[in-house]
């Protein structure tokens, strides 16, 4: 017997004590909908796994129970006690056949098409009669598995850390004692243990490690060196006491996934698909527990997106991606939780069949849904009962899946979070907060009270006061807090202000520098004390709805604090997630920066009209430079800027150094060795808002206009006033009309400073744009099948270059045919012909804007020249 088919029996016989039990309660109760949702799920879970393992015997019994339960469900069938029996009559009949497979491996012979029949015509609404109880073989070499009332797990041998429980069965001791007599080998002891014993040696040991912290904090306190030894002593064997319940309790995530591969390969047979199962963290432990609780609902995704989510072969093809989808189980630890994605790259969730399917079952009315984002009508999915599918299979389509996967989930104080884009595919996002553990932490303060703060995402603690030479200062951009840390603006949280309590002064104080996914950003403090190893509880049900805690803890004076969650504080303070980032860690194809993405903007005044925009990723630094600092040169003002000379661009007409002790605020741009300030009058915000440009009317210095913040502001053509600078920038250039239609453009250049100049002025000139830092990372997304209008490519790159990347290109693929334009800064004939030769279509010079929007048009006006 395979370890599968064990498995399966194990689950199998858990499940039909929890069946016996809930049939009954529902017959005492038939209106308990909780009980009834169970029943069904139970039913729906051995039907499932056993169609997989190619139990067809079992499955059509299975199959038919559930069917008379679906109805149940529904509400189009009255719950009766003749029903139930005719149920538990089936139960009977799957623990006989499961009794056989036990003594041989394989279903026994055996008639069940009047039980079935009974079944079907229970499902339509008839009397049925009731088939003759079946009696329950014992198996005659195998005792019959003993199967405790309690959720249970395997404790681990100690010669063995997460050795693999024996199996449900008792052993002949005389054939145990012959064993090792013979020479041979003894199988490794293990018991299995109920989780609640577990738990309460968990909480005996976490009360443990808190009265450690209380004696070793009271010894400090007095400087007793006489309990220093017994002390150092204790703590020791309460760590290893910690660690060996801790491991009794832990097991790698790949335990729950060992039978996907499986479940993937007969489900590729059978829908006739190409599926490729991408399995990633695989060695990421957690709670035995929360591995059983997490089972199910992976098997009834991954079932869901090989289903629904991934295309045909033919379809694949015609929408330009390989023939082979992937379904990626990506499982890891951030910020002191544990995180699990599962993804596909497939058709993506149908929002307009969900806002349907959400109308038609009375879930919403019109006007809620005309007002809802799609991130909440992508939500309904989670709704019991809720499909789209046309047709009931064996794999899916009963609406049931995704409610287990939200109930199960929220019972362990859980989230689960959807991401979509049609014709990309779906990520399903797990995000499961500390329960009982123990973690390493910073004590801090903030507001005059002490919290936990998880060392897992600080990056670094930064010092702050304006009374220190050469120390960070905490600036301010109209009302958002901003750090100046090696060359970059880091947005900064205020802890005290997010939870309403009492400011401390911004001059002096720390700042803990927190990464979150692809997002960095800083938590300002009172005080660091130092790191201690905590014992995190649960948060309380009254204060769930508060996610900036994932917990509390009781420290060594016994005070109790909360835990904080960097992730909620992200989210509470409007920090945003790098989507990017994200994306590619959880499998889905890598973006990079998009035009129809959120991007920082960076509000000004300066000149006559409203507020002016450039996007923050361009400036390098905001400088306030006292007006005696600014010198001219020639016609043009500058300032002696980190041992050279930078220019002073002014941006409105008619201006004059400021002079004296006034101010002058300064846009610092820089790339590699070359600096420019531009002056403006003053700074006003700092925000994220998705850049949609309406181009200008051919105003020099202005891409267009943008409603940002629900004011008309002009988005500055940053290139124009770099130019003015000097030619070692580049040369002016004036904005050009935008196409009727967005094609989709790949630009693949290493500087980020260029990415930034560049995509705002595609987008301007009506480009769907996807930027990206070097080819590699663009051949993934060949990979992929993304498909592209046009590339655009630098040449001089780290590693693979432009030219090699062409070459790689025109040797075949999915974008051996696309227009390929070269941009780049060596525009000389020889330059030009080698570019040309290597498979480029066109040759552009940086930064000709003009040039390189009239190169696309042609290009995507006419095919690829032989």
């Amino acid at each position: 017997m395979d370890d599968l088919l064990a498995d399966f029996l194990t689950e199998t016989h858990e499940g039909l004590v929890a069946l016996d039990s809930a049939l009954v309660r529902l017959e005492r109760s038939p209106d308990d909908q909780p009980t009834l949702s169970e029943v069904f799920r139970l039913v729906h879970t051995i039907k499932g796994t056993c169609g997989f393992l190619g139990l067809s015997r079992l499955e059509a019994v299975a199959h038919a129970a559930e069917n008379v339960l679906g109805r149940y469900r529904d509400g189009t069938l009255p719950v009766t006690p003749s029903g139930i029996t005719l149920i538990l009559s089936a139960l009977d009949r799957v623990k006989a056949i499961v009794a056989g497979i036990e003594s041989n491996g394989n279903e026994p012979v055996g008639e069940d098409a009047p039980l079935i029949a009974a079944l079907n015509a229970a499902a339509e609404g008839e009397v049925a009669a009731v088939p003759p109880p079946v009696e329950v073989p014992q198996p005659v070499a195998v005792a019959a598995p003993v199967v405790p009332a309690a959720p249970v797990v395997a404790a681990a041998p100690p010669a063995e850390e997460h050795a693999h429980p024996v199996e449900a069965h008792a052993h002949d001791p005389a054939a145990d004692a012959a064993a090792p007599g013979a020479g041979g080998v003894a199988a490794p002891q293990t018991i299995r243990v109920s989780v609640e014993v577990l738990e309460n040696l968990m909480t005996l040991v976490s009360e443990l490690v808190l009265t450690r912290n209380q004696l070793l904090q009271l010894a400090r306190a007095h400087q007793s060196d006489a309990f220093a030894v017994p002390l150092q002593r204790l703590s020791h064997i309460t760590s290893d006491l910690q660690e060996g319940v801790m491991k009794t309790r832990m097991q790698p995530i790949g335990n729950a996934w060992a039978k996907l591969p499986r479940l993937v390969r007969d489900l590729s047979h059978e829908l006739g698909k190409k599926i490729e199962l991408d399995m990633r963290g695989a060695q990421t432990e957690l709670d035995r527990q929360v591995l059983e609780l997490i089972r199910d609902p992976l098997t009834h995704m991954v079932r869901n997106s090989g289903d629904h989510g991934l295309e045909s072969p033919a379809d694949r093809r015609a929408a330009g991606k390989s023939e082979t989808g992937r379904i990626i189980l990506n499982a890891y630890h951030e910020g002191g939780h544990i995180i699990i994605e599962v993804g596909d790259d497939g058709r993506g969730l149908p929002v307009e069949k969900i806002r349907a399917k959400a109308l038609a079952n009375g879930l919403t009315t019109e006007a809620e849904l005309a007002q809802m984002s799609e991130r909440e009508v992508l939500a309904f999915i989670f709704a019991p009962g809720f499909s789209t599918a046309q047709q009931v299979t064996a794999v899916s389509g009963r609406g049931v899946g995704m409610d287990v996967v939200k109930t199960n989930i929220e019972k362990i104080g859980g989230t689960v979070e959807l991401t979509s884009r049609e014709g990309r595919g779906t990520t399903f996002t797990i995000k499961i907060p500390l329960t009982l553990a123990i973690a390493s932490a910073l004590i801090v303060e903030a507001g005059g009270e002490r919290f936990a703060l998880p060392q897992i995402g600080v990056v670094e603690l930064v010092r702050v006061g304006a009374a220190q030479d050469g120390a960070p200062r905490i600036e301010r951009i109209k009302d958002a807090a901003v750090l100046r840390l090696r060359d970059r603006l880091l947005p900064l949280v205020s802890l005290a202000g997010l939870l309403r309590l009492p400011p401390a002064s911004e001059d002096e104080g720390f700042v803990a520098v927190m990464q979150v996914g692809g997002q960095a950003f800083g938590i300002i403090l009172d005080r660091v004390f130092d790191t201690e190893e905590i014992v995190v509880k649960p948060v309380a049900p009254i204060l769930r709805h508060i996610t900036m805690f994932s917990g509390n803890t009781i420290l060594g004076d016994g005070s109790v604090i909360m835990i904080l969650d960097p992730n909620g504080i992200a989210r509470a303070a409007g920090v945003g997630l790098d989507t990017t980032a994200e994306e590619e860690r959880r499998g889905v194809p890598a973006v990079g920066m998009r035009s129809d993405a959120s991007t920082a903007l960076l509000l000004f005044r300066a000149g006559d009209g409203g507020p002016k925009a450039v996007p923050l990723g361009l400036i390098a630094r905001l400088e306030d430079i006292p007006g005696e600092r600014i010198e001219m040169s020639g016609l043009t003002p500058v300032v002696q800027y980190r041992g050279g000379l930078m220019p002073v661009v002014p941006l409105s007409a008619g201006w004059m150094p400021p002079g004296g002790a006034t101010r002058q605020p300064v846009l610092v741009f820089t790339e590699n060795d070359r600096a420019m300030g531009l002056a403006v009058e003053e700074i006003l915000d700092v925000l994220d808002e998705t850049l949609e440009i309406q181009p200008g009317t051919g105003r020099p210095g202005y891409i267009g206009s943008a409603v940002i913040a629900g004011r008309v502001t002009e988005v500055i053509d940053t290139a124009y006033w770099l130019a003015q600078a000097g030619e070692d920038w580049f040369r002016p250039n004036r904005p050009s009309r935008a196409d009727a239609t967005r094609p989709r453009l790949l630009l693949v250049e290493d500087s980020a400073f260029f990415r930034h100049l560049v995509v705002p002025a595609l987008s301007a000139g009506g480009y769907e744009v996807t930027a990206l830092e070097n080819p590699v990372a663009a051949l993934k997304l060949r990979e992929e099948g993304v498909p592209f209008d046009a590339i655009i490519s630098d040449i001089e790159m780290p590693g693979m270059d432009g030219i090699a990347f062409a070459q790689t290109l025109r040797a075949g693929g999915t974008w051996s045919e696309a227009p390929l334009i070269a941009l780049s800064s060596r525009a000389e004939p020889t330059d030009v012909a080698r570019g040309r030769e290597a498979g480029f279509t066109d040759y552009v010079a940086k930064y000709d804007r003009e040039a390189l929007l009239r190169s696309l048009a042609d290009c995507l006006s006419a095919p690829l020249a032989a």
